[in-house]
């Protein structure tokens, strides 16, 4: 974790901006959250255990800032609410989401499937992608598992 957080160090100060204490403290969250979708307010919630004294505000503008400089990414899975996603450091594009339109649970794919249409794009349109994001909507496995009757498994 603490190599994630100097290379986020370095990714501020490369642009003018410093990993104050509140800053780090929301990076920590991010991170030991990996897996999840956190909103702000789940953020903040987290962060409140660690630093009291950070206000919702400044986590707030912490994630704008690091989305900004694309740390994070924010997303909306269709239910109104932003949810703040770490970058991988290993994949200049991000990773790919199931999000179910029963329970809202949303699943990661992690691989990225799209390269060969980028490769495409680039030779048949001299189009350069530079980042792109896919969801699917529909029923995950646990819903669909639930809707089954006995006699069918």
């Amino acid at each position: 974790m603490e190599a994630r957080i100097e290379k986020i160090k370095q990714s501020l100060q490369s642009k003018g901006y410093k990993l104050t204490p509140q800053r780090e403290a929301t990076v920590r969250v991010l991170l030991e959250n990996e897996e999840d979708h956190l909103s702000a307010e789940d953020v903040f919630m987290l962060v409140k255990d660690k630093a009291p004294e950070i206000g919702l505000a400044t986590v707030y503008r912490t994630l704008e800032l690091l989305s900004e400089l694309h740390v994070v990414e924010k997303m909306n899975f269709g239910d109104g609410v932003a949810r703040y996603d770490l970058r991988s450091e290993s994949n200049h594009h991000h990773h790919h989401h199931l999000i179910c339109v029963q329970c809202g649970a949303v699943d990661e794919i992690m691989e990225d499937w799209l390269t060969p249409l980028e490769e495409r794009l680039e030779r048949e349109y001299q189009f350069k992608v530079l980042d792109h994001r896919l969801d699917f909507q529909g029923i995950c496995h646990r819903c669909k598992d639930k809707a089954l009757p006995p006699e069918a498994e």
